[in-house]
């Protein structure tokens, strides 16, 4: 396995309308997809383009959604993980497995509806990290 394009940087945040401000009039984001919810994560998400890569604003959609708790401990937001595009999500799996890292759960499919999973932080070097296939041309989001 090789180490694909960065895809996204996921902010958790409070408010994605806040952020979405603040991207756009602070950060001169021309481009912010939509905000939509995605129930089986528990998360509302919106996309802001920038020119190499995308911001993935993450918002809990209740207490019991992932991102509930690192807003907890991070009240105003933050970085919550990296993204990395792999050409075969069940191959990459293995690898990392096969690597001795924790992969989180089985992959399934990721707000730009492609398979994802993530890898424990302290086997990533301290970082969350979400490992997608990568979209088909035309995929959304």
């Amino acid at each position: 396995m090789k180490l694909g394009r960065l895809n996204h940087v996921g902010v958790a945040t409070p408010s994605i309308e806040k952020s979405i401000a603040f991207y756009r009039d602070v950060m001169g984001a021309e481009v912010i997809r939509e905000p939509f919810d995605l129930p089986a994560q528990g998360v509302k998400v919106c996309f802001v383009d920038t020119p190499n890569s995308q911001i993935e604003l993450i918002e809990p959609l209740g207490e019991s959604s992932p991102i509930a708790g690192f807003l907890a401990k991070n009240p105003d937001g933050g970085q919550h993980h990296i993204c990395y595009e792999v050409p075969d999500i069940h191959a990459a799996k293995t690898w990392f497995e096969g690597k001795g890292a924790r992969v989180l759960g089985e992959p399934r499919i990721g707000a730009h509806g492609t398979l994802i999973f993530f890898v424990h932080p302290r086997d990533m070097g301290g970082v969350l990290t979400e490992i997608m296939e990568t979209p088909r041309p035309g995929a959304s989001h």
